[in-house]
Formats: C-alpha cells, structure tokens, sequence
C-alpha cells in the first residue's frame, strides 16, 4: 500500500485518480479548495477509511505530518472560462503552487507528478506536436495567464529535478473528456454536449477549421499510472492523435445526441490555438501506452453522465 496526494483531487480529472488509487488498493489524501472542483465528484470515496479530504489552497504552505509516497499536483483553473475569470489565482497556482508542492516532494522524499498541458504550445506552427518543440506562447495575451503559468511549473519541476535530485515526472494533457466534467466548463465536449442535449444551436467559433483531437479519462488515467512508475524525468504527451475540426466534432455530438440542434458561427476568441495534435512516440515507447477508447464510446458515456445530471 503506497500513500498518494492528489492536489486538486475534486477536480474532473483529479477525482478518477483518486479513484483509480483506492481501487489499487492504496491510500489517498485529496486536497483540493473548490474554486473549480466539486464535493459531488468524491462523495463516493468520502466513507473509504484510505480515503482524507483537505480542505486547502496549494498556493499557501503545505503541513502534512504523514509519510507520502507520490504528489500529483492538479490543481489549476483549466477551463479558459475558469482562467479567464481567475487570472491570478492561476498564475499563482503555478507558481507558488507547484513551488508548495515540490518542496513537500522534498521532504517526504515523494515521486512527484506535474499535470501540465498542451497549451504550453500555445498556438504551434509544427503539426504534430512533440514534447521537443518549444511552443508559440502569446505571454501578455489573455491565455497566457494559463499557459506561461504551466511553462513555468515545467521550468520549476526540472530545476528540482536537476538540483535536489528530486524524482519528477511531467505529463503534458491534451484534450480530455468524460464523466465528471462540470456542465458549465466552459470547454469544448461539455459545451457541444449541454448544447445538443437542450436542442440548442452549437456554438462553433471560427469557421470550425481548427482541429482538436480528444481522449477519453479511462485512457489518461491508464497513462498517468505507467508514468508515476516510469523512471523518466522529461515531458510526456498523453493524448489522443486522432485529430478531428471542431466543425466535424460537432456534427459528431449532434449525430450521437439524436438532436436537431443546428450550428452557429461566432468570432474566434484572441489566440485560439489553430491545431492540436500530440505526437505520442515518447510515451509509446517509454511507457507502452496509446490510447484505447473509441471516440463514440467514449463520448456516449459522457453524453449519459450529461443527460442524467441534467435531468436530477
């Protein structure tokens, strides 16, 4: 049995690695202040006696008197409606977050995970992108409070690293979706999803031209647990390659939705990165790891997790 924090545990993403650790057996403390996350999404792990809620901000100091084995810092606004609206709590959460949660790595002597992204390729001019390229990154631009904010935990993470000999690990998350995203994120899936569910018009913006490609949470969650337990200290793309416009994606939703929702167009929002597509050779030769979940699976579950919150 291994001892995990998961920092931002309430989080979408944060809460099926909790789950993932208590069904492995293992305990896990779950720390998380609520600007983003939900009390809902651990409910279900709240009665597991392996299981501790810490009601805390990473970015004020971190005291935890028990041994910890692993640190995965999840904790950051990720949605740009969130980032957008907390600017400087994102900032912070990068900065002195991860600083928080390194120093705690230190002195536990835990192997420490940074949840990092793909935006600290901003808006890339190469197609794939792997982990060697250094980004196109708008640093004064509205997003650039998330992004340079990740750029930032990376530069960080490898200067423990490299200094204290700290065991680090970097994943770089491109476009997730699944049960437990919130209904208002604000993100692609949930806003096509919540759209075509009301029989509203879906937002496309652009002319739908720009291309994402989407995994589902079963397949990150499978990715992060080979990662923990690689002795590997550089970036790792964990992603889905299958790249899809948002304008095909779209008519996707409203094809597995059976909903007569039609398409609008609307402005382009400031930096709006163009392509998104991981080149995931490291982590299939590093880690054995590609994605598995079929994009129609995948998002049939969502659209019922969706439907049933919708309906209580």
């Amino acid at each position: 049995m291994a001892r995990y924090l998961v920092t931002g545990g309430a989080g979408f993403i944060g809460s099926h690695l909790c789950e993932s650790f208590l069904s492995q057996g293992h305990e896990v403390l779950c720390m998380d202040n609520y600007s983003t996350g939900a009390q809902e999404n651990i409910a279900p792990f709240l009665k597991n006696p392996r299981f501790r809620f810490i009601d805390h901000n990473v970015s004020r100091y971190i005291e935890l008197q028990e041994p910890l084995d692993f640190i995965l810092h999840f904790a950051s606004p990720a949605s740009p409606v969130d980032y957008l609206e907390l600017p400087i709590p994102t900032l912070k959460v990068g900065a002195l977050g991860t600083h928080n949660t390194l120093g705690l790595a230190k002195a536990k002597d835990a192997v420490f995970l940074l949840a990092s992204t793909s935006e600290v390729y901003g808006d890339p001019l190469v197609r794939p992108q792997s982990e060697d390229y250094w980004g196109n990154v708008n640093p004064i631009g509205p997003r650039g409070v998330y992004d340079e904010a990740k750029r930032y935990a990376e530069a960080m993470t490898m200067a423990y690293h490299r200094y204290h000999g700290l065991k680090t690990r970097i994943v770089r998350i491109f476009n997730t979706y699944g049960p437990r995203m919130r209904l208002r994120d604000g993100r692609v899936v949930p806003n096509f999803i919540m759209q075509a569910l009301k029989g509203e018009p879906l937002t496309v913006y652009g002319e739908g031209q720009q291309t994402r490609s989407f995994q589902y949470v079963d397949d990150l969650v499978a990715g992060l647990n080979k990662l923990l337990h690689a002795d590997y200290h550089l970036p790792v793309n964990i992603g889905n390659p299958n790249e899809m416009t948002v304008l095909e994606f779209a008519k996707k939703i409203i094809e597995i939705t059976g909903s007569k929702s039609t398409i609008i167009y609307k402005p382009l929002p400031e930096d709006d990165p163009q392509v998104r597509q991981p080149d995931i050779s490291r982590a299939k030769a590093i880690l054995d790891w590609e994605p598995k979940v079929n994009l129609a699976v995948g998002l049939k579950k969502t659209i019922e997790y969706f439907r049933s919150k919708l309906t209580e």
